[in-house]
């Protein structure tokens, strides 16, 4: 079966907004890596917010694999990309909104029951009230300003996501990590069910799940 990615490629090559990063070895792997360890150790995540989600292909990736996965909500403060997250999640936007993106600061979630305007394919703006997060999945942890301000927000008891890097020469990169270890110590929990590093040339990709 061919992957919607694939399939959602032919539409989102050709928007100029559109940044082909997204399906480079690096950030492939980093996710492929993630599903793998997710079906290993946490394989029910519930209701999702995936925390700077940009063009959320990881969603695609773990509704396609084999992780019961409620629905997911993907935020991302950048306006440009919610559109081009919905194009490659589309089955999942048509199916009772299984998938939605939406243009918000992480900063200002309510990670307890979540509150917040979207759009609706026709264009009109609606609230969603009240979405309560089971699993908080954040992959762009070396991008977050502020983090223990952003750490702090999580109630206890969330499964926590999380992927960092040690990838310092990117001037965007402003919360990377060393090792794993370190990435605990900017992100304690109360259980961790896995930490580990993943080796992609240029950079080290460091991830953590657990129990917050």
């Amino acid at each position: 079966m061919t992957s919607q990615l694939i399939k959602s490629l032919y539409y989102v090559l050709d928007n100029p907004d559109f940044n082909k990063d997204c399906i480079s070895g690096g950030q492939l792997k980093s996710k492929e890596w993630l599903v793998k360890k997710v079906e290993e150790y946490c394989p029910d995540l519930g209701i999702v917010f995936l925390c700077a989600g940009w063009y959320a292909t990881l969603a695609t990736m773990l509704f396609e694999s084999n992780v019961l996965v409620t629905k997911i909500r993907s935020f991302d403060i950048d306006p440009k990309v919610w559109e081009i997250a919905e194009i490659f999640n589309t089955e999942l936007v048509s199916n009772a909104w299984k998938f939605k993106a939406s243009t918000q600061d992480i900063m200002d979630i309510d990670y307890t029951e979540h509150t917040y305007d979207t759009i609706k394919p026709g264009g009109e703006v609606t609230s969603v009230n009240r979405e309560v997060p089971n699993t908080i999945v954040n992959t762009s942890c070396e991008h977050i300003e502020n983090w223990s301000d952003w750490w702090n927000k999580i109630p206890k008891g969330k499964l926590c996501i999380l992927q960092s890097n040690d990838y310092k020469e990117l001037p965007e990169h402003i919360n990377c990590v060393d090792n794993v270890d370190h990435f605990k110590s900017i992100a304690p929990m109360t259980t961790y069910l896995y930490g580990g590093d993943l080796i992609l040339g240029k950079y080290t990709r460091y991830m953590i799940i657990g129990i917050k």
